[in-house]
């Protein structure tokens, strides 16, 4: 039998080809929005692990956590300044490390922090050393540039025609290990240097009548929703530019008088610590986020998605599943004549029904193993994009339910299978070879 079935699939060659490829592609749709969906979970989660609270402005918890964990290029308010003395002086804190943006370098986010945060990111660094100067700079794992190579802050992005700083160039000191998150494409600078860069000092360093830069520290700006380069600005309008020594030593003492910040990532020392400053810091002009919380809320919109996706890959399935029996019944009805000869040659029903049922479920059995293939394929192909852009390694897998899929698959052909066996099974030899 098996070898009738595939001399006759070496016949029908054709065919079997068009019924392998639509089963084929139909279920590659549904697998890789499936692994997909999954890769993202993971690797947005693994990613948000390493932070556990992230302190703002008043504002969109959701903007924070993209912004801070995922280094998405957005415009943030700025809080002020004096909380970040308040968390570096806290007993419940083991560190606090304010985060700057706004710059970048060919494609890559320039990052002001501190080397509390640099050297807690990775653990030991691939190479080099954490940066000890203002004029000094750290890179992740994914910067594809050498080490002392230069880096020229340009304020926001080339396609946005920003505006390169003259003031001061970085020199890379280190390089990050990979962290499978979205800093291993960050550009690490001290704080101090990117707010002398825009002219936001201390308030203890600044000079008398120097008020712009009081402001972009002050309560008002988280409300105003200031960016750090209009918080360096001057009341006419013109962009304000400060000096910056990159000879200069890193001073990480923080004082109530620290310019505005856009956000703080906090280590607490305890769980009950976490949440009591969650608490604390979830009034006035300033927000206290869990990302693993945030990204709960982005899941279950995800996962809305998810159930769209995966109601049209199963519509495309059904429609497939419609044609293939179409075509089955066509097919069983030139196949009149192969049927009646096998009956008058004496093969009895059961084996007819074997037969036809092995093929059409062998072919599609072999569609699903496939399609399996391709969105496996496919999938790592779309997270490897979205990993070069953003950073964030997104593991493709299967799981225990992609058994259970199928699984559901597998019972689905040996329905479809039965139904033009049935059709072959019921035929009468003489009415086969009359046809």
């Amino acid at each position: 039998m098996i070898r009738f079935i595939l001399s006759d699939l070496r016949r029908l060659w054709a065919g079997s080809l068009v019924v392998v490829l639509l089963v084929a592609l139909a279920t590659a749709l549904g697998v890789s929005v499936v692994l997909q969906e999954r890769a993202l979970r993971l690797g947005s989660a693994r990613a948000a692990d390493k932070f556990d609270l992230v302190i703002g402005a008043g504002g969109s918890e959701t903007q924070l956590v993209l912004s801070s964990v995922f280094l998405q290029p957005s415009p943030l308010p700025l809080m002020p300044g004096e909380v970040l003395g308040k968390l570096a002086a806290d007993p419940r804190v083991d560190w606090a490390a304010p985060i700057g943006f706004g710059d970048s370098f060919s494609g890559y986010p320039i990052i002001g922090t501190t080397t509390m945060l640099t050297q807690n990111l990775s653990g030991d660094l691939a190479e080099g050393r954490i940066f000890a100067r203002e004029g000094e700079a750290v890179i992740g794992a994914a910067v594809r540039l050498p080490l002392g190579g230069e880096i020229k802050p340009m304020h926001g992005s080339l396609e946005e025609g920003g505006e390169t700083h003259t003031q001061l160039v970085y020199h890379i000191a280190g390089r990050l290990r990979p962290t499978g998150t979205a800093w291993d494409r960050a550009i690490l600078v001290p704080i101090q240097a990117v707010w002398h860069i825009h002219g936001m000092e201390a308030e203890e360093h600044a000079e008398d009548g120097e008020h712009e830069h009081e402001a972009a520290s002050g309560p008002d700006s988280a409300e105003d929703g200031h960016e750090y380069e209009k918080a360096g600005a001057d009341h006419d309008g013109h962009e304000h530019h400060g000096k910056a020594d990159p000879d200069a030593a890193l001073d990480e003492t923080w004082t109530a008088g620290a310019p505005g910040l856009p956000a703080i990532l906090v280590k607490p020392k305890t769980i009950a610590d976490a949440y009591k400053l969650r608490q604390d810091y979830r009034s006035g002009n300033t927000v206290a986020v869990f990302p693993g919380e945030v990204l709960t809320n982005l899941y279950a919109t995800l996962g809305d998605a998810k159930q769209i996706l995966v109601a049209v890959a199963s519509g495309a399935q059904a429609l497939v599943a419609a044609s293939l029996v179409l075509v089955t019944v066509i097919h069983i009805g030139q196949r009149r004549r192969q049927i009646g000869a096998l009956r008058a040659f004496g093969a009895p029903r059961g084996a007819i029904f074997g037969i036809v049922w092995l093929e059409f479920f062998f072919l599609v059995a072999v569609g699903i193993a496939l399609g399996f293939a391709l969105g496996y394929a496919a999938a790592l192909i779309l997270s490897g994009m979205f990993s070069q852009t953003s950073g964030v390694a997104m593991p493709v897998g299967f799981a225990r339910e992609d058994a259970g899929l199928a699984a559901v698959l597998l019972a689905v052909a040996t329905i479809l299978a039965a139904l033009p066996a049935v059709l072959a099974y019921r035929q009468s030899p003489a009415q086969a070879l009359r046809a």
